[in-house]
């Protein structure tokens, strides 16, 4: 098995925590104790409950796990180094291979409707197997070759090999089962719960509680199960650093990289396995501070999805893992599919939530469900018999009611992350700082996403969901990301680093929000490059105004700044009209738009270049391969046409600037009226100190202060992001410290104002009257947003 799978294939795992806490319609099981109550509990999560075989959504399912479970059974050859020849026990990725092949064995031999369901004979061979890999590696003898294997030894191969002895149970012996409890103990030792740190935080540490709990279960002491229990303790308070959920609703794992989706999913899908588990038991989980892992699901993950989607700039090295290459397990994933797996997680969460909690997920689940027309339960090939049974059990439930996509805006302060949703579209914004990592490399993963945090701009509309799902990531220019500005300097394969270890030294990088609009920017730097630079996004209803200024480099490279690089599928011509002159469709087309000011690409969105700009054009048909960007990927070629929009700032520039306005959404009427409306939108400054504009039909303003200074109205004593609104009699002041750096800001609204009618205890109102005069206190240094709401004079 290659690195493909180390947390790859642990997304059946995510995707199947959705079966019923009882065991499956089936043999009737002795249960001579609570140990055995568990355990056959877990049997039913594992297996799923209602389902019909003859069911089509489900027969294909059973058919290819049993067709998959025979393959393996035919091609074991047991050898002192092996069990099967291609997973020789040199090779960690072989030893948790071996045991997900196992357990695919015994899912078909427990699960009915594939063929071997009952096989007496599958049975004895799934036995000897175990006993074959505990006797030649995995036991209480046995010393790690190196320390890399630390994940599959204590993690990996345990789950498969704790589940396949649940699944087996009346088939093992007393001895066997001992022996198998046994090397549990001696690969997670009690030490890997003496301190929360090193690896042994956030998920890994929920799996480390999640392979004790269970073979706690199988070998029944008490003991392991409250250690397993009492360990996840640490994992569930919100911390300020490091590892674990925030405040704010962000993720963080490998110290500096936003993992909700994927480590994320991972925590919590374990949660949701250990909470069903020991439900109502003797070792019930009722610490109070299990709430804010169940108020993750509303603060943390749900922001991230939209329609299906599970927004890949919270993902990692997930985005890499596409396709895997032939010949080795795993299913194609993409946006959509680790969308299915977190619904999947969600719904069995909710098995340790309340009655509103439960009923709120399910309409969550519903909705997504409902509208993700790219990828349907019945299209998705990773979607186990069990997972299937759970959603499509939601999706089908008329008395659950779905729950339409929100509005408005979110910021996540502590892992340099921000969310845009108004009625028909969603936006993402990515950014880096000298707290979070331009990006992740590791196990050959993600070579070439050294770009994807520098200012990338994801966006959706409610019909083009497909648009990062389709063979992006191994087909587009990772040098023309859209949003971000780059040196076109070239980078190695994984440039910076294992594990989030390249990051920039600026600290400049967040915004502030009302929770309806807002205002976001960066201090940029470029990965090993000498690029620096001031980017502003400005979050409004129909629209995201973006600005960049100060753009310096001495690479001896040109450097761009993308307005779009738009996915078109294999075969997309789509139109792209110019000031109302339609462009050439022909792939290979290219031209630089002198003057434009405005454009729009057909079933898409409009662009608007305030006063005209000179604007590069091209339409290509890129060639790429899963391989390119992932060890583990697939060598097959894949073919996607692209549109790309870019500001070409020259080789070495100083002091280069653009603007645009991003309309998602926008026909050419919509685009060109907003173009030819001189007076909605005023630039009030676009430098590498300040970055500001103004839309008085919103009744908004917004400023980026990279240092001291006053803009308009507006007046910081220090980096600041800072946004008004004014609606009727009423104000609204938002400010935030994007640095997280200083202890307090002197903020000053150059506008009339009579009283203050709320603010929070960090600010202190210095004076009212003329001016509104305020002292923030940041010391928390979270990159929060202050909010002061006024009646104007």
């Amino acid at each position: 098995m290659s690195s493909w799978s180390r947390r790859g294939f642990l997304s059946t795992a995510v995707g199947a925590a959705v079966a019923g806490a009882v065991a499956p319609a089936g043999p009737a099981f002795a249960v001579a104790d609570e140990y055995d109550s568990l355990r056959l509990r877990w049997r039913g999560l594992l297996l799923g409950t209602g389902i019909d075989p003859s069911d089509p959504l489900y027969t294909s399912r059973l058919t290819e796990l049993g067709v998959q479970a025979a393959g393996w059974r035919a091609s074991t050859a047991p050898s002192p180094a092996s069990l099967w020849p291609d997973l020789l026990y040199t090779s960690a990725e072989s030893l948790s291979g071996t045991y997900n092949r196992l357990r695919t064995m015994a899912l078909a031999w427990a699960q009915p409707g594939t063929g071997l369901t009952g096989d007496s004979a599958l049975a004895d061979d799934i036995v000897a197997g175990l006993e074959h890999v505990h006797d030649h590696v995995y036991n209480a003898s046995f010393t790690l070759p190196s320390s890399s294997w630390w994940w599959h030894a204590e993690i990996g191969a345990p789950q498969s090999m704790l589940d396949t002895c649940v699944l087996m149970y009346d088939r093992l012996s007393a001895s066997q089962t001992s022996d198998y409890c046994a090397a549990v103990d001696h690969f997670i030792p009690d030490s890997e719960f003496a301190n929360y740190s090193g690896h042994s935080t956030g998920a890994n540490r929920v799996d480390f509680c999640r392979n004790v709990a269970l073979r706690g279960v199988l070998g029944k002491n008490a003991g392991r199960i409250v250690k397993a229990r009492d360990g996840l303790f640490p994992v569930f308070p919100y911390v300020t650093s490091g590892d674990g959920f925030y405040a704010d609703g962000s993720f963080i794992q490998h110290t500096r990289i936003p993992y909700t989706g994927s480590y994320g999913a991972v925590l919590i899908s374990g949660l949701a396995w250990i909470f069903a588990l020991l439900k109502d038991s003797a070792w019930d989980v009722t610490v109070p501070d299990k709430q804010l892992m169940l108020d993750a699901v509303e603060d943390s993950f749900a922001p991230f999805i939209y329609n299906g989607v599970f927004m890949d700039n919270v993902m990692g090295r997930a985005i890499s893992r596409g396709l895997p290459a032939a010949g080795t397990t795993g299913f194609p994933s993409s946006d959509h599919s680790r969308g299915h797996g977190i619904m999947a997680a969600i719904l069995m969460l909710g098995a340790g939530a309340s009655a509103a909690e439960q009923a709120r997920w399910k309409g969550l689940v519903k909705g997504w469900l409902q509208r993700d027309y790219f990828l349907t339960l019945e299209s998705n090939p990773s979607l186990d018999a069990a997972s299937l049974s759970r959603l499509k059990a939601v999706r089908e439930d008329t008395s659950v009611t779905a729950v339409p996509e929100p509005t408005g805006h979110r910021v996540f302060a502590s892992m340099d992350r921000a969310t845009h949703r108004r009625a028909t579209w969603a936006a993402t914004l990515s950014l880096c700082s000298a707290r979070t990592a331009f990006y992740e490399f590791g196990n050959q993963e993600n070579k070439r996403g050294w770009h994807t945090n520098s200012g990338l701009l994801h966006w959706w509309k409610s019909t083009t969901l497909g648009q990062f799902s389709d063979a992006f990531w191994p087909t587009v220019d990772p040098y023309r990301l859209p949003g971000t500005t780059v040196s076109r300097k070239a980078l190695a394969d994984g440039a910076g680093g294992d594990f989030g270890g390249p990051r920039p030294t600026s600290s400049w990088a967040g915004g502030t929000s009302d929770g309806t609009f807002a205002v976001a920017g960066m201090d940029v730097r470029g990965l090993q490059s000498t690029l620096s630079g001031r980017k502003s996004w400005f979050f409004l209803d129909d629209a995201i105004v973006c600005l960049g200024a100060g753009i310096a480099c001495t690479d001896g490279t040109s450097v761009e700044s993308i307005v779009e690089n738009r996915n078109l599928g294999a075969t997309g011509t789509h139109a792209l009209t110019v000031d109302g002159t339609a462009q050439p469709a022909t792939t290979g087309w290219s031209a630089t738009l002198n003057g434009a000011r405005w454009a729009t690409l057909g079933g898409m969105g409009g662009y608007v270049f305030s006063g005209g700009a000179a604007v590069k054009a091209l339409r290509q048909e890129r060639i790429g391969r899963w391989s390119d960007i992932n060890g583990g990927g697939s060598t097959t070629a894949i073919t996607r046409r692209y549109l790309t929009l870019w500001f070409d700032h020259g080789t070495d520039p100083s002091g280069a600037h653009y603007s645009y306005i991003l309309m998602p959404g926008a026909d050419t009427a919509a685009t060109a009226a907003r173009a030819a409306d001189s007076g909605w939108l005023t630039i009030l400054a676009n430098s590498g100190n300040h970055q500001a504009v103004k839309v008085p039909s919103l009744g908004y303003a917004a400023v980026n202060f990279y240092g001291t200074g006053t803009v308009d109205k507006l007046t910081a004593d220090g980096p600041a992001s800072v946004l008004t609104r004014e609606t009727g009699t009423t104000g609204t002041l938002c400010v935030a410290n994007p640095t997280q750096g200083s202890t307090s800001l002197d903020i000053t609204w150059n506008r009339p104002v009579s009283t203050v009618l709320s603010k929070d205890a960090t600010v202190t109102v210095l004076a009212t009257g003329s001016t509104l005069r305020l002292r923030i206190d940041t010391s928390a240094r979270n990159g929060a947003t202050h909010k002061i709401t006024v009646t104007l004079a």
